[in-house]
């Protein structure tokens, strides 16, 4: 049996794993990332955030050439959809994304081991192979955990990935579905709901919260849903799923008010379940080893991302934080920066987050809402893209941007966007509030001209004082 010496051991090859990887490299560590798929880049590029993105452009493409080409003088026929080949142009969007990874893996000197991690002991790692025996142990300095989230099941509901899915098998249905339920209006159900309305389905959200997009400023989702609706997407709020069943007639799902009361059902061909993610940690051996976990089930780390073990490290989705890629990559980076000797440093509360429909959603820092929670004094800026020049010549003037300051120091607290662009146009607020930018000084940059992101100099301005163009 095989047995190999590192500096780090990497569990996982996601956003989280593979960035920590590289990095720990460049610093000069002899590093090894187990990942027990063919190809590395976890679920993100290879189930989630990559071929997501690619059907929403593709799904995006196709509903803007059927209805939204007319008012640019642009005269089409018949459209037609060719599901086989838009599913084909992501995957291989997939295919090229996971390759890179693999390239800079090799560039990096980082070797990279398939097959299933178990922790053995604390700086022993064993990689088995598919048949479930130790095919190579691996010796390590430093282990690093980023084994990241898997779905959340829902009881009464039993996903077959064919025609009750996750958002796995949503990305590879075979057909438009002529009606399709999506159990949760979070961020994933929104965003896939959205691709198979835009190709033909109808498509009904239902969702157990009152209202959708759960974490979003209040305001935006208001303005969000009713956005949506206008595209056909139906909401069922406030109603809980209790089950999905097969019948003669396609999947019938029973829901109720979340608060208990009559069954309803709904007849559709497809269901789609996304209630959310957990940490997976399957088969790590974590309990033998005594790696503590939090109450919510996520591995307990302190502020250098090492677990109650010492030298076994964790990172990503398998604790606390934003189960968001980049927030996984942030803690990698920040992880191994620190175990070589640096400062590395990540805020959590100043991770964006987006939902990538149309319009997009995108956030950082406090909503509103959380500032009443905790007593502080805001002010509020907007800015609808109705009055931007640019949004108008695009043709996208859903949705405005809104930034929250502090009513004393001016100090930018949150940037909620509602757009066409939100989710580029994130990043200067991210930016602004990390390095504790007031609005005004925001709104004293100077912002291209016609660019969409003038309607965040104009909000920030009203945040601080007056918009000058409104």
């Amino acid at each position: 049996m095989a047995s190999d010496s590192y500096d780090l051991v990497v569990i996982g090859a996601g956003p989280g794993g593979y960035v920590a990887a590289i990095r720990a490299a460049q610093l000069g560590m002899k590093v090894a990332c187990v990942e027990k798929r063919a190809t590395p880049g976890g679920t993100c590029l290879n189930v989630g955030c990559i071929p997501s993105k690619a059907l929403l452009q593709s799904s995006h493409l196709y509903e803007e050439t059927g209805h939204d080409l007319a008012a640019h003088g642009i005269a089409v026929g018949e459209v037609r959809l060719d599901l086989p080949q838009m599913m084909k142009r992501k995957d291989e969007v997939v295919g090229a994304t996971t390759k890179g990874v693999a390239f800079l893996f090799k560039k990096n000197k980082v070797a990279a081991i398939t097959g299933t991690a178990r922790i053995d002991a604390p700086g022993k790692v064993a990689v088995l192979g598919g048949d479930g025996a130790v095919a190579q142990t691996l010796e390590a300095k430093s282990i690093l955990i980023a084994s990241g989230s898997e779905v959340m099941p829902l009881p009464g509901v039993s996903i077959d990935e064919k025609t009750i899915v996750s958002s796995t098998g949503a990305l590879e249905l075979a057909a438009v579905p002529r009606r399709l339920a999506v159990i949760g209006a979070g961020v994933i159900g929104l965003e896939l709901g959205s691709v198979w309305r835009r190709l033909g389905s109808e498509v009904t959200m239902i969702e157990f919260l009152d209202r959708i997009a759960p974490g979003v400023d209040n305001e935006i989702t208001k303005h969000f849903q009713r956005a949506l609706e206008k595209q056909g997407l139906k909401f069922r709020l406030g109603r809980k799923v209790t089950a999905a069943e097969k019948s003669k007639d396609g999947i019938v799902v029973s829901h109720e008010a979340a608060q208990g009361g009559a069954a309803e059902q709904l007849t559709v061909d497809v269901v789609l379940v996304c209630i959310g993610r957990r940490p997976y940690v399957e088969g790590l051996g974590l309990d033998r080893l005594g790696v503590k976990l939090t109450p919510r089930g996520r591995i307990a780390v302190d502020g250098r991302f090492q677990t109650s073990v010492a030298g076994i490290y964790a990172v990503g989705d398998v604790i606390d934080g934003p189960m968001l890629a980049h927030k996984a990559s942030e803690d990698g980076v920040a992880c191994v920066e620190m175990l070589a000797g640096q400062k590395g440093h990540v805020d959590w509360n100043k991770v964006p987050s987006i939902v990538y429909t149309q319009p997009e959603v995108a956030w950082v820092g406090k909503t509103e809402e959380q500032l009443k929670a905790d007593g502080v004094a805001y002010k509020v800026g907007k800015y609808p893209f109705t009055a931007d020049p640019r949004s108008r010549a695009n043709g996208r003037t859903d949705g405005f941007v809104k930034v929250l300051s502090d009513k004393t120091t001016d100090t930018v607290l949150g940037v909620h966007i509602l757009g066409a662009e939100a989710g580029t146009m994130i990043a200067e607020a991210v930016l602004a509030m990390e390095y504790s930018a007031s609005a005004e000084d925001i709104g004293r940059v100077c912002h291209a001209h016609p660019t969409v992101s003038e309607a965040m100099k104009e909000a920030a301005l009203a945040a601080w004082d007056k918009p000058i163009h409104l």
